[in-house]
């Protein structure tokens, strides 16, 4: 789920590290909310698995949340976390309800965390340098409206197909 106002920062992170992650496509959202990652393969996303999404996103309704408490995960990702987080935690639910095979991050965590991803702790980059680098920045109030299939490859990275939260499927 795309967070626009976030968008110039983590684009300008991304080619601080390797800018072939950087897309081209003006509706990828680099600074997003995961959903649930990994998904399908683009060739093995049919027409039933996007009906499917269609539908979830269809019982959505668009809501707003805040991102402004940075944390860190014990790998090392400082990211953002949105408050609220339940309508993040309800859609994920949703979507691993209707994929079970496609667990969040492929099951690696048990209890996934919304989040929002700034950047890597490193010898470099720490909390407290992150949190400078975002000052006048925080909080950002954001609106959650739609939900994106993206592909992320090197030099690749694009939105394959969106849905509105709260719309009907298009027929």
């Amino acid at each position: 789920m795309p967070v626009p106002p976030l968008e110039a920062f983590v684009r300008a992170r991304t080619a601080h590290y390797d800018a072939t992650w950087l897309s081209p496509d003006a509706e990828f959202g680099h600074a997003h909310v995961t959903a649930l990652g990994p998904f399908l393969p683009p060739d093995a996303t049919d027409a039933e698995a996007l009906r499917r999404v269609a539908e979830i996103a269809c019982r959505t309704e668009p809501f707003a949340f805040t991102l402004g408490g940075v944390d860190t995960f014990p790998n090392g990702i400082i990211h953002l976390v949105p408050e609220p987080d339940e309508p993040f935690r309800t859609l994920t639910a949703a979507l691993c309800e209707a994929f079970p095979s496609y667990l969040p991050y492929g099951g690696a965590f048990g209890d996934v965390h919304p989040h929002l991803t700034l950047d890597a702790r490193s010898a470099t980059v720490s909390e407290t340098s992150t949190v400078a680098l975002l000052e006048g920045l925080l909080p950002v109030v954001s609106r959650a409206e739609r939900l994106d299939l993206a592909l992320w490859q090197q030099n690749g990275c694009r939105v394959l197909t969106s849905w509105l939260l709260g719309s009907a499927p298009a027929s």
